[in-house]
């Protein structure tokens, strides 16, 4: 599996989840802290059946089909992307039965296509912003309800703005009283949104200064060869 989308849309959460339901270990891998692919094999072999191996963050791992050197001047063979494609293609599947690899990015795009081949990783899952389904699952979960007169007013400002799960959570847990509750997520929401429009806007303004000084440079090259071809 690859779940992918940015941070705090539920990868991890979802990782706990996939545990739970099947009653599988988790092993988290940090492809960093491994020094070479024969590492790397030797700690795949060590898992047990029914389990689930996480490698996140994928994209910062920096992997790479080359070899390092020491301060002496030796080569050092490191974790290289082949060595993980292996993992992918066959030796995960080799050393035993009902196991599971996930990767996780935040940056599917940073991703080297290699990994993103047919076939290799069956499953791509967009974890995405928090969606108005997933706000009332949510609440239902913090607040134990269903119904709320300003859900009306969250359906309207949950599709305005980029605000992940994670981020409602966080509101939802710090009030127990519904109403109070609610209200402090459409407060949330809208300084969200109030801080995406100014940023928008900052974006927009870069944009034109860059065009303007692009017309200020054609300009001046334009008059000074006018002026040149006077001199």
């Amino acid at each position: 599996y690859l779940l992918y989308g940015p941070p705090g849309t539920g990868k991890s959460s979802l990782i706990a989840a996939m545990a739970n339901f099947l009653n599988f270990d988790v092993y988290d891998l940090q492809l960093t802290e491994v020094e070479s692919n024969n590492d790397l094999r030797r700690v795949l072999l060590a898992t047990g059946n029914r389990s689930i191996l996480v490698v996140e963050d994928i994209d910062c791992s920096g992997l790479k089909d080359r070899s390092s050197s020491t301060d002496d001047g030796r080569k050092k063979t490191r974790i290289t992307l082949s060595g993980v494609l292996n993992i992918v293609d066959g030796l995960w599947s080799s050393v035993g039965n009902e196991r599971i690899i996930v990767f996780t990015t935040n940056h599917k795009d940073r991703l080297d296509p290699a990994l993103l081949r047919p076939g290799r990783m069956d499953m791509h899952v967009h974890m995405n912003y928090c969606s108005f389904s997933a706000f009332k699952v949510l609440v239902f979960n913090y607040l134990q309800i269903d119904y709320h007169p300003l859900f009306e007013r969250i359906r309207t400002l949950i599709d305005e703005v980029e605000i992940t799960p994670a981020e409602v959570a966080e509101v939802l847990m710090r009030n127990k009283e519904t109403t109070c509750a609610i209200e402090d997520a459409i407060q949330a929401m809208e300084k969200k949104k109030e801080l995406q429009e100014k940023q928008e806007d900052n974006g927009e303004e870069d944009v034109e200064g860059r065009e303007e000084d692009d017309n200020g440079e054609e300009e001046f090259e334009e008059h000074g060869e006018e002026n040149f071809e006077e001199v």
